[in-house]
């Protein structure tokens, strides 16, 4: 039998032995234990150091507010930091060890740091930034000293480098229904969320289901709690319409009732089962949101609290009920309410000697007083702890009489022998995701705590989480929460009958015992009262400026221990009653969230990747692919052997000569809707397009306010009050932020919603001389003939039994067609097009061959319209409008905006037939050793299959009046020298004949 562990009792299994190490040394624990109950189990007291002064700190909680036993668990070379023991389930072979130590948890040099005194106070790294002056170390210079030791001491646990092997899943989830929570009220509300048909998620941090129920020691309908939650969870289990999340923590809530949860797949098992993630991204969007997030027990500020052995109440009843280990052999209690006396009573039934109850009050009830004689504890009412002895294990405890309503302490010190103390500071409700969905948080004189604020979304309240901290509250306003989030009504019936210890959840207002040694607010940092006071003494006044100079609440902690107590420790200074003070607001995530959940099946990636719907498709058939901002796009379709240039000047001569077809799903797509639809995009673009007619579609270029070049591309015109908007690939979003700003912000009052549709289209641009006959034998329900399919014309038909929307426009400079389909059958109209294309020799050609056409032609994308450029440095003025003002029309004709030596567009040929680079420089003279006056840039080139030469486009100082003239190319950094000509950058088909015909 383990030293602290019960004969009997608890959750755990104790058929079966769990073997695992901690620092190095073998443990034993049973199924069903997490790491903190386990090593508790073994006397294990030391579970850490605390963050400035290395101070030895044990358990102080049981569950996810732990903030002194995080520790490290290691997976082979994968080393994960910073979490907390009690939420680490223990499995065979798990290896984890402490941190914030050297060279070990026992002995650790660290804890010279006590020794720093006021030197450490709180903020003492800023006030390296000033100084002091010490010899030659003035200003700056001591901070510069300092910085080092400072980084090197910084942080809890130590990252890992090696890579993580672990795979990570992605889910959406839609629901009705989503319960946060699955304490009595939780459950209570899941089912009568359930029992009205509603689509319910349950989701608990927790591995089992029930919360309190499972730890209270409580009756419900006649039986344990632990079972009555084991039955309700068994019963929603058996519905279709319920999904269970438990190891599940929902972390942030976000606008439109969307909240991010993350899921504990396999942390728990020593090796995952085939196809299991470790872990798993929910995104979950739901109708309403029930919160049954219960409360955290505070802990009592008094010198010596942070000492291995000072424990919360209820986490110690936790310890004995759901683990069936005892905190110590004899136990002391410190109380300012009702709720530790059921604690007491819990551990002395364990077998736990209650050698005192420490209790602020001097008016305790005679129910706690019958509950303190059931416990055999000497109750001293009027009471409060001021010291703590012991060094890494408490020995005992020094009490003296205390005035509740003055704060004063009177008479004789006495000392206590106990080797556990457990402290209640009354509860706080869990409110962190109600704040985050907005509104502040309302104080509560009588539970001296902060309770949710009003909704501001669509979410109800229930259970502790509003105050109500009686199971008999929590059930009945759990089944009300349920019924009314599933927009329903319910019949009267009876509730689950309670049998619960008696109490007054109402503390009293006491937080602090003014007491000579150091109090702890913040375990985790070290943040003491003094600290909080000497912020005010400093100017910090507001409680988010207390909170960053304190680092009061920050990190794992989150303000669920430290916040009330700090808060109301500031409020004492300033003269001021709490609510007026206030409280920080809370921000996601609840708790630490790995990267890797985030990035899930993009797990190693910088950035995510985007795949068009024929990507597959373009795999199969030998695609070479690259990126393409976010996006995945074939390169070229090499055949063996072929270069990169060579093939894309066989596809490119390919397409000119017969035909050719691209994959263009990647261009942005934004629906353009609303009775002002038209007159918004002839504020947005520098041409008209409330003129254009329905069925067909126009050439647009957008402008910033500073009347700079911002995005070109096509918008159709598919109703009276409907554009399909097409922008560039890499500027999709910016156009989008772009539409949306002038909306909100600008033009609020006109009536058009712009929504980003670019996943709903699949897009495939076939063009050459033989794209009109290739579309004429796979279309079906429209001709495509001249008269029917005109240049910029829309037509509407099907290929392959797929409806399309069919635009002729083109890039390449030839005649050619756009064909958008559903996403989902991208793949099927692209097949029967190239299966069409056969006969007359169709190709397929990627990005290469693409920039070569368009180079050919002397259009512009982004390397052209890069920020810097103007309407009429790109020869695109013939598009500025003069019959309308439009977004940076007023700015366009700045002085700077309209200068003769401007940057403008022409193109280059190599006059030794030498392939050019992108970002060379232009110059007149050419001086190898020594490159200088710059004319301007190259910004794209390639190999001209209809020229056959090497051809670029680049911005040149006063580039038309050059045409025709002779310069150099000057690029030091390749080496790459030589002759080039200046001409328009209309190199091919300059009067468009081939795309028009």
């Amino acid at each position: 039998m383990s030293p602290r562990r019960t004969e009997t009792g608890g959750r755990i299994d104790r058929l079966r032995t769990i073997r695992f190490t901690f620092d190095g040394a073998p443990y034993t624990g049973h199924a069903g234990d997490t790491l903190a109950s386990a090593l508790l189990a073994n006397g294990v007291t030391l579970f850490g150091r605390s963050f400035k002064y290395h101070r030895p700190r044990g358990l102080l909680a049981a569950g996810v507010e732990e903030p002194n036993a995080l520790v490290t668990v290691l997976r082979g070379e994968v080393r994960e930091p910073n979490i907390a023991a009690t939420m680490v389930e223990i499995y065979d072979g798990l290896v984890a060890v402490s941190q914030n130590r050297t060279p070990s948890l026992a002995w650790d040099i660290g804890a010279l740091n006590q020794l720093g005194g006021k030197l450490l106070s709180a903020g003492f790294y800023y006030k390296t930034f000033m100084g002091p002056v010490i010899g030659p170390l003035k200003g700056t210079r001591f901070w510069m000293f300092c910085e080092h030791f400072i980084r090197r001491a910084a942080g809890l646990g130590k990252a890992g480098a090696a890579p993580d092997p672990s795979r990570y899943e992605r889910m959406n989830a839609f629901c009705d229904v989503l319960v946060v929570g699955s304490g009595p009220a939780g459950l209570m509300a899941a089912k009568a969320a359930t029992d009205q048909g509603a689509r319910v998620i349950l989701a608990d941090l927790e591995a089992h289901f029930g919360g309190s129920a499972n730890w209270s020691g409580e009756i419900i309908d006649g039986m344990p709690a632990a079972e009555w939650a084991q039955r309700t969870v068994a019963q929603l289990g058996g519905n279709d319409n319920v999904r269970l999340l438990p190891r599940t923590t929902v972390w942030g809530y976000y606008d439109g009732n969307t909240l991010a949860a993350l899921e504990r797949v396999t942390d728990h098992k020593e090796t995952p089962a085939k196809g299991e993630p470790r872990q798993r991204y929910w995104a979950i969007r739901a109708s309403t949101v029930v919160l049954a997030t219960g409360s955290f027990e505070r802990p009592l500020v008094f010198p010596g609290n942070d000492r291995p052995g000072v424990m919360l109440a209820h986490a110690a009843e936790r310890y004995v009920n759901e683990y069936g280990v005892l905190p110590g052999q004899r136990v002391a209690l410190f109380t300012n309410n009702d709720s530790a006396y059921r604690s007491a009573v819990a551990l002395k039934k364990a077998g736990a000697a209650i050698v005192a109850i420490v209790d602020v009050r001097a008016d305790v009830s005679n129910d706690m007083r019958r509950l303190a004689g059931e416990a055999e504890a000497e109750l001293l009412d009027g009471h409060a702890v001021v010291a703590t002895e012991g060094g890494k294990a408490l020995t005992g405890l020094k009490v003296q009489r205390f005035d509740a309503t003055g704060g004063t302490l009177s008479g004789d010190e006495r000392s206590i022998h106990a080797d556990s103390l457990l402290m209640s500071g009354g509860w706080s409700p869990t409110i962190h995701l109600a704040s985050q969905a907005g509104a502040k948080a309302e104080w509560d004189p009588a539970r001296q705590a902060f309770l949710p604020p009003r909704p501001t979304q669509r979410w109800i309240g229930a259970g502790a989480f509003t105050g109500s901290f009686s199971t008999a509250e929590a059930i009945a306003e759990g089944r009300a929460a349920g019924v009314s989030a599933a927009g329903g009504t319910a019949a009267p019936a009876a509730l689950p009958i309670v049998e619960a210890a008696p109490g007054d959840p109402d503390p009293a207002p006491v937080f602090e015992i003014k007491a000579k040694g150091k109090s702890f607010v913040d375990f985790q940092h070290d943040v003491t009262a003094e600290d909080v006071r000497l912020a005010h003494r400093e100017g910090f006044v507001s409680v988010e400026h207390l909170k960053r100079y304190t680092t009061l609440g920050m990190a794992t902690d989150q303000g669920k221990n430290s916040n009330v107590p700090g808060l109301a420790i500031m409020a004492e200074a300033l003269g001021k009653p709490i609510p007026e003070v206030g409280t920080t607001r809370f921000r996601p995530p609840y708790t630490a969230v790995s990267i890797g959940s985030l990035a899930a099946e993009r797990f190693g990636d910088l950035k995510p990747e985007r795949l068009t719907p024929m990507h597959d498709w373009h795999l199969a058939n030998g695609a070479t692919m690259y990126s393409a901002g976010l996006w995945y796009r074939p390169m070229i379709y090499g055949l063996p052997g072929e270069t990169v240039e060579q093939a894309y000047v066989r596809e490119a001569r390919a397409t000119r000569e017969s035909a050719g077809i691209v994959d263009v799903s990647t261009l942005g797509k934004i629906a353009v809707q609303g009775p002002d639809a038209a007159d918004f995009l002839d504020r947005v673009y520098t041409n008209m397009f409330s003129t254009l007619a329905v069925g067909k579609a126009r050439y647009g270029l957008m402008l910033r306010e500073d009347g700079l070049a911002f995005d070109d591309g096509t918008t159709w015109r598919l109703g009276e009050q409907e554009f399909l908007m097409t922008t560039t690939t890499a500027n999709a979003g910016k156009v989008m932020q772009h539409l949306e700003y002038f909306l909100d912000v600008i033009w609020p009052e006109l009536k058009v919603t712009v929504t980003s549709v670019t996943d709903e289209w699949a897009g495939a641009a076939i063009g050459g001389p033989n794209a009109r006959a290739i579309l004429a034998s796979c279309v079906t329900g429209t001709a495509v003939d001249n008269a029917t399919l005109p240049f910029m014309g829309i037509v509407h038909g099907r290929i392959a039994g797929v409806p399309v929307m069919i635009c002729r426009l083109s890039f390449s400079g030839e005649m050619a067609f756009e064909v958008y389909s559903g996403a989902g059958y991208g793949t099927r109209v692209w097949e029967a097009l190239i299966e069409a294309g056969k006969p007359l020799g169709l190709v397929t050609y990627g990005l290469e061959a693409l920039g070569t056409m368009r180079i050919e032609k002397g259009h512009v994308t982004g390397a052209e319209i890069d920020g810097r450029t103007t309407a009429r440095d790109l020869h695109l003025d013939w598009m500025l409008s003069k019959k309308k003002p439009f977004i940076g029309s007023a700015m366009m004709d700045r002085e700077g905006l309209i200068a003769p030596d401007r940057l403008e567009l022409v193109g280059l040929i190599a006059l030794d037939n030498r392939p050019l680079n992108g970002g060379g420089h232009i110059v007149e003279e050419l001086d190898e050793d020594n490159p200088h006056d710059s004319l301007g840039h190259i910004t794209a080139c390639c190999y001209s299959p209809a020229l056959g030469k090497y051809i670029a486009l680049a911005l040149v100082k006063g580039g038309k009046a050059r045409h025709g003239t002779r310069a150099f190319v000057s690029d030091p950094l390749r080496n790459r020298f030589g002759p080039i000509e200046i001409v328009s950058n209309h190199f091919y088909d300059p009067d468009g004949s081939r795309m028009h015909g």
